[in-house]
């Protein structure tokens, strides 16, 4: 694997993990949310990576061969229809139903910070790996430099 090859995959698991971020930062944005412009409460959002894959020969060699991959790609964003809303009685709500029970989004915030702290370190993990790749690049030419 190159020097550049390393820092794509450290650059793209940075920019997954800033849209995860991004995502998981509009979860907790819209917590009270009980109505979007189609009138539905919010929905929780999650996303969903994949490896990158390459066509090149290079790239199919060296997975063949065993060597990993060209880093990671976001391939949608999903809604969280898994978990339950949350049903809340306030008969006073503008959104209550004909029982008084206002449905409020699946978004626990407890879920939200724990992924936006692991969101975090993994985005912190590909700057560290990124920052190593360049250091070692520029020891690479500084031994250049003095043979």
């Amino acid at each position: 694997m190159s020097f550049f090859n390393s820092m794509n995959v450290s650059a793209s698991g940075m920019t997954a993990q800033r849209l995860r971020t991004d995502i998981i930062s509009q979860n907790l944005a819209n917590i009270n949310t009980t109505r979007d412009e189609n009138g539905d409460p919010y929905v929780r959002k999650t996303v969903v990576f994949a490896e990158k894959s390459s066509s090149n020969f290079g790239a199919i060699f060296n997975k063949a061969i065993g060597h990993t991959g060209n880093g990671v790609k976001v391939v949608k964003i999903v809604e969280d229809t898994k978990t339950d809303m949350k049903m809340v009685y306030d008969p006073s709500h503008p959104d209550a139903d004909a029982d008084g029970y206002v449905t409020y989004p699946n978004v626990d915030t407890v879920t939200e910070m724990t992924n936006m702290i692991d969101a975090s370190r993994a985005y912190e993990a590909n700057v560290t790996a990124f920052n190593a790749s360049k250091n070692m690049l520029l020891k690479t030419l500084e031994i250049g430099q003095k043979a």
